[in-house]
């Protein structure tokens, strides 16, 4: 559909011979926040580093506004990349450095390596960073190390950095599966409005499937590297849960 931020076609990939992906197709419009579920191995992070081509994908199409990103060569790629954030459970933060330098580390894309690494940053760029720790309500902690932060205020951060980059997907690997219910719920609900408030693309694995309600638009589930299940969050219900993770708690 030609308002499709995102799209997904065919997408295949293997790890010596054995399948981790098997033809995923889906397609995703902006603003929309899609959950992806599975029971572990079956192909979610293997899913989204073939979006970014972290790894190589053996076949298939990923389309960002229509360009094949699997088409482009690699000169080409890191543009964008830069549209594509990326959260990953273990937050990827520089411990040491304050939030606000974290977050400024997400305009890599856009400025000088040189001012990333010597923390020379444009007065915009800086405000940006503050813009962004506001919008996840860190902003009284902009000067504060990132070790000196609970888990749910760094994944935060982490957040905000996806901000900073000004990127138009967000794919969110497991990005809760370490906090605790309350702030897992403060982090996803962050996710949800800003996709809703910036007609962002938010792609999101789970393993605690009760989150689901409220968070997502829509479900996909993977098993064993195939897609299985593509649903309103409405429609998934207690036989489709069943259905998607009985085979791994069979003895």
């Amino acid at each position: 559909m030609t308002d499709d931020l995102l799209g997904v076609c065919g997408l295949t990939h293997a790890y010596r011979g054995r399948p981790a992906l098997e033809g995923v197709s889906f397609a995703v419009r902006p603003g929309e926040v899609v959950a992806v579920l599975g029971a572990s191995g079956a192909g979610k992070s293997t899913l989204f580093r073939c979006i970014t081509r972290l790894i190589e994908p053996d076949g298939g199409e990923v389309r960002l506004h229509g360009t094949d990103l699997l088409r482009l060569p690699r000169r080409s790629l890191g543009g964008a990349r830069a549209e594509i954030g990326l959260i990953f459970q273990q937050f990827n933060l520089v411990r040491r450095l304050s939030a606000r330098d974290n977050v400024l580390a997400g305009r890599l894309a856009e400025v000088p390596t040189w001012r990333v690494l010597a923390r020379r940053f444009d007065p915009a760029d800086e405000q940006l960073a503050l813009a962004c720790l506001d919008r996840v309500g860190l902003l009284a902690q902009a000067d504060q190390r990132a070790d000196r932060l609970s888990g749910g205020q760094q994944q935060r951060v982490a957040i905000a950095r996806v901000l900073a980059q000004q990127s138009c997907v967000i794919l969110a690997d497991e990005p809760v599966a370490s906090l605790d219910p309350a702030a897992a719920r403060q982090v996803l609900d962050i996710l949800r409005d800003i996709a809703r408030e910036q007609g962002i693309v938010v792609l999101c694995s789970l393993h605690q499937v009760d989150l689901v309600d409220g968070f997502a638009d829509r479900v996909l589930g993977l098993m064993g590297g195939a897609l299985v299940l593509d649903v309103p969050v409405g429609a998934f219900d207690a036989a489709a849960r069943t259905a998607l993770y009985e085979p791994a708690s069979k003895p």
